[in-house]
């Protein structure tokens, strides 16, 4: 339904009431910080911490994805985006992911919650934190190169376009893994399902298994409530 006339509108931050160059700097740190955090979970030296510790980190980041998009439009100095050269290959970090994260990779997402009746598709943790951290890159690749404002640019671009979103649904997808363990409640099995197929109803009847919480809280540094 269109906002109304009377509605109240969303106040947007200025660049006239902060630092633009601390905002910045703030922006930038926490981006580089995911950035890092995500790629020494991914290496599996401590699984028993992945679950909670990705849960925080994700959680941290969306602040930052929040002040881009509460911040007045960020307009590039230059028409065009400066060549950056080729794209640092999050391949490596994607399948590091899905091994540490198997068996609770694979999940349910409704893709824009604004859709009527649009059915959800399966999704992996995996996927999300590669394709986030590929956009992340790419905008820190410009800040250290001295292009702060195309930096900031591409940052709260990419977040109402991509990143933002996807991060959302990994963060939903760990908080509800976190939960379920917490609570002691079963978890559906959506490993066997095609990521690139919608979810039905009876796709998610054929695969649905159940998959007990202490099975999984272990391994993943989760533990259910006594």
């Amino acid at each position: 339904m269109p906002l109304s006339a009377e509605a109240p509108q969303p106040k947007l931050l200025h660049a006239t009431t902060q630092d633009p160059d601390s905002f910045a700097v703030q922006i930038s740190d926490q981006i580089e910080s995911f950035i890092v955090a995500v790629a020494e979970v991914a290496k599996g030296d401590e699984p028993d911490s992945a679950v909670p510790f990705l849960l925080l980190e994700v959680s941290q980041l969306l602040l930052a994805g929040g002040r881009l998009g509460a911040h007045e439009d960020i307009v590039p100095d230059e028409r065009y985006e400066p060549d950056l050269g080729p794209e640092a290959d999050a391949d490596d970090l994607r399948e590091s992911l899905a091994v540490l994260l198997d068996p609770i990779d694979v999940y349910s997402e409704v893709f824009d919650p604004y859709e009527p009746r649009k059915a959800p598709v399966a999704c992996r943790i995996s996927d999300d934190l590669a394709d986030v951290v590929t956009d992340l890159r790419h905008g820190l690749a410009h800040y250290r190169e001295g292009r702060t404002t195309e930096a900031l640019w591409w940052w709260q671009f990419s977040y109402f376009s991509n990143w933002g979103s996807t991060a959302s649904a990994a963060l939903r997808a760990l908080q509800s893994l976190v939960a379920h363990v917490r609570l002691n409640q079963p978890l559906e099995d959506l490993d066997g399902l095609d990521t690139d197929e919608d979810l039905s109803d009876d796709a998610l009847a054929e695969v649905a298994g159940q998959v007990m919480a202490e099975e999984i809280a272990g391994p993943l540094g989760i533990r259910p409530s006594k």
